[in-house]
């Protein structure tokens, strides 16, 4: 029979970061571990954590949830997935550790390139708000660093400064040697959206996720027709957990981009559920992690690898964040994740 434990882990920022909602410095959330009876030194681990404000399962009876998991693992799966349909992030934790045991444990859950060492994942660096200063000695680090790609958080500091800081990185490079994303957590109002992404178009930015708050459907519709910036869908696509309602979304919307976040959408099997709704009306993605441990970040960048998407840098980064993270075989080199 299989069975089922969760352990809780808190992990520390080696700096606290600014976000849209706040200032965090701290990261928790449970390591789930499976085995069978018959075999239980073969454990199949996932992460089960949220985001402070952000996740749709960031509620008060999460540690309840899990412990329920934990007493009815034995449960037919598709039964588990049903019953967790609300909690995105155990349903991440529950999908990543049966394929880490099918596995035998080991950490390996997609036998890939990635996974043989053979070919690395380009990803984009990440440059965090906050002041001036700060946002500026992260860019020079990252382009130190060798990356053809950063996104940075934008809203946290007055426009013209952020113009001032993005007008500064085109005078050194332009777009042929290095794209930049902009990610505003929906820090815009709606009325003031569409001139700033005006102002932001001339210095070649490839792509802006999230320009206002999540649920003002028909105000993101007119911003993705009206923009001079590719839009993409990131919040906006938390809380959609059936495939009709990501279907509606999309074609309400039509954006550009989306933004997959295996463990804010429900795992792999809701971020493929996303990608069929992307082919249906030729919208790009890419994968992005979101703050989770290297526990979650191994399960997302092998998932990632599995798609076979070349030619987009993913969002895998965040895993030298933390003071106490597990120990891992993710390494980055010069703007690309490697394995091994």
């Amino acid at each position: 029979m299989l069975t089922a434990r969760s352990e809780e882990f808190h992990l520390i920022f080696k700096e606290s970061v600014q976000t849209s909602r706040g200032v965090i410095d701290r990261k928790s959330g449970y390591l789930l571990k499976l085995a069978y009876d018959h075999s239980p030194d073969i454990i199949g681990t996932g992460e089960c954590s949220v985001l402070s404000g952000l996740s749709y399962d960031d509620k008060s009876e999460y540690d309840m949830v899990v412990d329920w998991l934990c007493r009815n693992v034995h449960l037919p799966y598709a039964r588990l997935m049903e019953e967790l349909i609300e909690w995105p992030s155990i349903r991440f934790g529950l999908e990543s550790a049966m394929l880490d045991l099918k596995n035998g444990g080991s950490g390996l859950l997609f036998e890939t390139p990635f996974t043989r060492g053979e070919r690395p994942i380009c990803i984009n660096g990440l440059v965090w708000m906050g002041d001036y200063k700060f946002m500026l000695r992260q860019i020079n680090d990252k382009m130190k660093g060798g990356y053809k790609v950063i996104k940075i958080k934008v809203g946290a500091i007055d426009f013209e400064k952020e113009l001032e800081l993005i007008s500064h990185i085109r005078e050194q490079y332009d777009a042929s040697q290095l794209i930049i994303r902009l990610d505003a957590n929906g820090a815009f109002s709606f009325a003031e959206a569409l001139g700033k992404l005006e102002r932001l178009a001339k210095y070649d930015i490839h792509s802006m996720e999230q320009p206002i708050r999540a649920g003002n459907i028909a105000n993101m519709r007119d911003i993705c027709a009206n923009s001079p910036i590719p839009i993409a869908l990131d919040e906006e696509l938390i809380g959609h957990h059936r495939y009709q309602e990501r279907l509606s979304l999309i074609d309400s919307v039509r954006p550009a981009y989306i933004i997959l976040k295996p463990s804010l959408l429900g795992g792999f099997t809701a971020c493929n559920d996303w990608i069929r709704v992307c082919s249906t009306y030729k919208v790009g993605y890419w994968v992005t992690s979101a703050l989770e441990s290297n526990i979650g970040l191994n399960a997302i960048a092998q998932y990632t690898a599995s798609l076979g998407i070349d030619g987009m840098a993913q969002g895998l980064g965040t895993g030298l964040l933390f003071n106490n993270n597990f120990p891992s075989r993710l390494r980055i080199n010069r703007g690309e994740l490697w394995y091994g």
